[in-house]
């Protein structure tokens, strides 16, 4: 077992051992190469294998065991399936070998985990558990990338085998070239379009120069989803926005509706990153995903191809050949001044009784460096992260998308700051959030994970909170408890920071960053000012609202008000 996770080059296995795998973490003590780490809930393994993907594109394995393990991780697990995470999820099984019913931990895992993983296994004897967990992996990294569960029976691990470990040879697909027609009719309305836009996702994060030299060629604005952050750099003057629909600035939207074609590439079009599916993509849409399911489930495509994201590029870029159009000196100065725009807005708040979002996180790439990662929480802190942060590459930018967990940030963070020790490492952490796993610290504190963890103080679940306020006038148990962070750092062997205001925000995440780089896990109380609405929360409210009928936009507008009227 232990053989094989060093042949695939899983540095990291998360998780707690129990009374089914102590004989595999016994072995796990011995490995130059494994480091098993213990969590403090099984959720956060599987959150800090998903990190630690996310972060350096390395695998990370899961150990669980029955029943409840299971359980506890399948939140991390269904986050890693539904954002495309490659995870080894090893889970142990009751003994084959006995006879006996109702044993310890006995459910049906298999049955509970399908739906969430893109395969199961189940080795029935010692010579199966090699090649089992090498094809495990593959079928995890391959195509669309997700988790798989391999089942390893209490039995196997209790007793010695007979097992051989010949040479193994992973089944090499190549990526199929998209058809001639379908690249042709790509070239011709390419060819045809005035303005292009790009509209790229992570699924072209191994493609960043093909996409890049495709923007220029075309003279096209770019936007990417929000995983796709990263993947076409955000300094560059064809960048646009994280998504360009009703959820996305005025500028953007006004560039975006002056485009007349739209090449997507390695995103799915979900409902987080288009704002509750709020845009809609310049026609002819060309849509490009490894995952054919993908492909026009929800805005039909002129054009669909399933292909690798770099393997269609370059031969795009082959049969577009090498002569750009030329730089449009009008585009690119409406997006400058436009991101101008945003960010003197943005900045108009500083120097008020609490910490203005914006300024916290350009003073934190500013401080801290351009290859800082940042990891988010499901809430406000990923818009507001999403929004104002600006990343030169991919794998910087790491929040929990599609199934959109609470609870991810600090844990992910750990994953990541393992996978890459000399990077500095920020979770964005909501209070409301921080009180699921915030106890990870005390995992960081053991392991010495020198992570910056920025609690966003707001006392509320500050996402449902403004989606209350804004459609109802009312916020209905979404309060958080109040708690004391600097004696709960103290009680986790990590230290404390205090960031009251703007006037604080410096010095305090320079003190956080020489803790961090000596290895020490800090904790910092960030005061911060939610008053103002993300693009995000407006845009999503405007786009649910308007697609109500009649009767009930205005049953629910006539009660926000009303309420207000009344107090």
């Amino acid at each position: 077992m232990v053989q094989a996770l060093e042949d695939e080059g899983i540095a990291f296995a998360f998780g707690i051992p129990g009374t089914h795998n102590i004989e595999l973490y016994d072995v796990l003590a011995r490995s130059d190469s494994v480091r098993a780490v213990l969590v403090t809930d099984e959720q956060s393994a599987s959150f800090m294998a998903d990190g630690a993907w996310r972060a350096s594109r390395q695998m990370a394995c899961v150990n669980v065991v029955p029943g409840a393990g299971l359980t506890h991780a399948m939140s991390g697990i269904a986050e890693a399936f539904m954002d495309h995470v490659p995870m080894l999820v090893l889970g142990c099984g009751i003994r084959q070998d006995s006879g006996r019913a109702f044993q310890l931990h006995d459910v049906d895992q298999q049955s509970m985990i399908a739906p969430v993983v893109k395969a199961t296994f189940r080795p029935m004897t010692g010579e199966e558990l090699y090649p089992t967990i090498r094809e495990a992996c593959r079928v995890a990294r391959s195509g669309a990338p997700g988790p798989v569960f391999v089942e390893i029976p209490a039995n196997l691990y209790m007793f010695t085998h007979d097992v051989g470990r010949g040479p193994w040879a992973a089944e090499a697909a190549a990526d199929p070239p998209a058809s001639e027609a379908l690249m042709g009719r790509v070239v011709q309305l390419l060819a045809d379009a005035e303005r292009p836009l790009l509209y790229v996702g992570a699924g072209a994060a191994q493609a960043t120069e093909e996409v890049r030299a495709l923007a220029e060629l075309l003279e096209a604005p770019v936007s990417t989803t929000f995983q796709g952050k990263g993947v076409f750099p955000e300094d560059h003057p064809l960048f646009l926005w994280p998504g360009f629909g009703a959820a996305a600035p005025k500028f953007v939207r006004d560039i975006a509706d002056g485009c007349d074609a739209t090449l997507a590439i390695g995103c799915r079009f979900g409902e987080v990153g288009t704002g509750s599916y709020g845009l809609t993509p310049p026609g002819p849409l060309m849509h490009v995903d490894i995952d054919p399911d993908a492909l026009g489930r929800n805005y039909p495509a002129d054009v669909a191809i399933s292909a690798d994201a770099g393997t269609f590029l370059r031969e795009l870029l082959e049969r577009l050949g090498g002569e750009p159009r030329g730089q449009s000196s009008a585009l690119r100065e409406d997006i400058r001044e436009g991101h101008a725009d945003v960010w003197e807005d943005w900045l108009d708040d500083v120097g008020g009784k609490r910490v203005t979002p914006a300024y916290l996180l350009r003073t934190a790439q500013r401080v801290l460096g351009p290859e800082t990662i940042y990891t988010t929480d499901s809430g406000n802190g990923t818009f507001l992260a999403m929004e104002c942060l600006r990343l030169e590459v991919p794998g910087q930018f790491l929040a929990p998308v599609d199934y959109s967990c609470m609870g991810y940030s600090v844990p992910a963070a750990l994953g990541a700051k393992l996978a890459q020790p000399d990077a500095p490492v920020v979770a964005l952490a909501g209070d409301g959030a921080f009180m699921m796993t915030g106890l990870e610290m005390a995992t960081a504190a053991a392991e010495g994970i020198g992570v910056i963890t920025l609690v966003l103080r707001d006392r509320e679940l500050a996402q449902i909170a403004q989606f209350q306020s804004t459609a109802m006038n009312r916020k209905v148990a979404s309060g958080v408890r109040e708690y004391d962070l600097r004696h709960l750092a103290a009680g986790v062997g990590v230290d404390f920071l205090d960031m009251p205001d703007d006037e604080a925000v410096e010095t305090v995440l320079m003190e956080a960053n020489s803790l961090a780089s000596d290895g020490k896990p800090v904790l910092v109380d960030v005061a911060i000012d939610y008053s103002r609405k993300t693009f995000f929360t407006k845009g999503v409210v405007k786009s649910n609202l308007g697609r109500l009928p009649i009767k009930d936009q205005l049953r629910l507008v006539g009660r926000a008000v009303a309420r207000k009227v009344t107090g």
